[in-house]
């Protein structure tokens, strides 16, 4: 292990974004459940089941925004036309869904802003310095907005973010797809790759791509799934990994 924490061989970290750099899954968790609780309630009414923390860690939680809808309206045997990625948020499809939760969020963030874990940020300073090469890997699409919010980007030599897997048809998490495109464009493989998240999902993309180590940070007490869903270790912090002298 280095003083990073890490097996040898590991040249390369890959982050998350969300509940991993930045104190923002919450933000998301809450955005998520205000949207859908709306819309289930309409739709419901005294039948009414609200979204619970487990419908977030199971169905949507690091997943690419139209698959999380798709997952929990599937749970609810909800049914809804797709839309177009550009539907209004008022819109009953399932992009006019997503689109309602992301307006949510940007609200939170420009009312509440953006806080990083500091940990983390000392971390992959930390790993840069020791010569290792970092890349951020979110689903979200407003990721380099909220890395520029807390003057990150220069943290990272790739970003591969939603708007990036958009563009290259790139399938979100669970599939490895996000974090094998950035270690390739990294100049590296899997085997020589590290994987930060929080995610069950990202924990099961991490398995599935075969990466050398990965890492789950447990925010929520949720330890035990982590290792099941394929981490190499489960931390609460990355301060316990190591990292600056």
């Amino acid at each position: 292990m280095t003083e990073l924490g890490l097996p040898e061989d590991i040249k390369a970290c890959l982050f998350d974004l969300d509940g991993v750099v930045t104190r923002t899954a919450v933000v998301h968790a809450a955005a998520w459940k205000e949207m859908f609780d709306a819309f289930l309630r309409e739709r419901e009414g005294e039948r009414f089941r609200p979204f619970t923390d487990h419908d977030y860690d199971e169905y949507v939680d690091g997943l690419p925004r139209a698959d999380g809808v798709r997952a929990f309206l599937a749970s609810r045997g909800i049914d809804l036309p797709e839309g177009d990625a550009d539907d209004p948020p008022g819109a009953e499809t399932v992009h006019g869904l997503g689109n309602r939760k992301n307006a949510l969020v940007l609200e939170k963030i420009r009312t509440d802003g953006v806080e990083p874990y500091d940990d983390t940020l000392a971390y992959i300073r930390a790993a840069r310095a020791r010569g290792l090469r970092t890349a951020i890997v979110s689903s979200s699409a407003n990721c380099r907005d909220v890395l520029r919010a807390i003057d990150a980007e220069d943290l990272f030599d790739v970003r591969v973010d939603g708007v990036v897997a958009a563009e290259r048809h790139l399938p979100g998490k669970p599939h490895p797809d996000t974090f094998l495109a950035a270690a390739h464009d990294l100049g590296l493989d899997a085997p020589r790759s590290a994987v930060f998240e929080d995610a069950l999902a990202g924990m099961d993309a991490g398995r599935a791509g075969g990466f050398g180590y990965v890492v789950g940070l447990d925010r929520v007490g949720q330890a035990d799934a982590l290792y099941e869903h394929g981490a190499d270790i489960v931390v609460k912090g990355l301060a316990e990994l190591g990292g600056p002298a």
